[in-house]
């Protein structure tokens, strides 16, 4: 049996082991519930069983486990620091702490391939459908708490600069052309607090669920967010109001 408050008591027993008073690592915490939560909407809207509910649940709260040790050790989220979807997946699997969360070994496959999965450009190698489902359902739910986090955490959290520094800088023009191509946008390309704030918005392209996509709809978070910025450069401006309609109308007829 998966049993979620369970294993919800083991993690916080691991957190101990960070300093939960610095912004990064209680960002990450309060995402890690954030996304638990929203593994459990989109699973009631789907109409999973409990047994999936649960999994989805579980995988939520471990699917960030890496970061934490990132941000001791390099106090950073940048992918070139540390692949910490990897490094949980160690931790979870080859160092066997997933025993403490998990007595039974037989969902290790499904929740090892959906953290693994998680935060990659594009998601590949889930063979059978149980598990595409849970690797798929996991980066909705990690892209719907995001939205609330660039929503509501403080921009110098975690892009380092403030809404006025992001708004006064440019797009790059092969960033800016790659919403229009409806993908998300590699982590190598970014050049500026701009191209950043557009990656954010090209996530809406890697949603895999028709209820996770009524989610983001429902809250309107595409405008909140890209409002969410003052645009001084005109060109940018401009190009936000683009990128605000378009995506928009993608979401709505996904």
């Amino acid at each position: 049996m998966i049993h979620y408050m369970s294993a919800r008591k083991i993690f916080e027993s691991y957190l101990n082991s960070y300093d939960r008073t610095d912004d990064k690592v209680r960002l990450k915490i309060v995402h890690t519930y954030g996304v638990v939560g929203q593994a459990a909407n989109i699973a009631r809207r789907m109409r999973l069983s409990n047994e999936d509910t649960e999994l989805a649940k579980l995988i939520a709260l471990l699917h960030d486990l890496g970061r934490f040790e990132q941000l001791q050790r390099f106090d950073s989220f940048e992918p070139d620091t540390m692949d910490h979807a990897a490094y949980g997946v160690q931790v979870l699997f080859e160092e066997g702490m997933i025993r403490k969360f998990l007595p039974e070994s037989t969902w290790d496959p499904i929740i090892r391939t959906a953290i693994a999965k998680h935060s990659d450009y594009s998601l590949s190698g889930a063979a059978d459908a149980r598990t595409q489902l849970h690797a798929r359902l996991i980066r909705d739910a990690d892209k719907l708490d995001n939205c609330r986090v660039k929503l509501t955490d403080a921009t110098e959290t975690f892009l380092g600069a403030s809404p006025e520094e992001i708004g006064a800088q440019e797009i790059s023009p092969a960033i800016y052309d790659t919403i229009f191509w409806n993908q998300c946008i590699l982590s190598a390309d970014r050049k500026t607090l701009m191209d950043y704030w557009v990656s954010y918005i090209a996530y809406f392209f890697d949603i895999n669920f028709r209820e996770s996509m009524d989610i983001i709809v429902e809250n309107d978070f595409i405008s909140r967010i890209i409002r969410r910025i003052p645009y001084s450069n005109p060109k940018t401006a401009e190009q936000m109001n683009d990128i605000e309609n378009y995506v928009k109308n993608y979401a709505e007829s996904m």
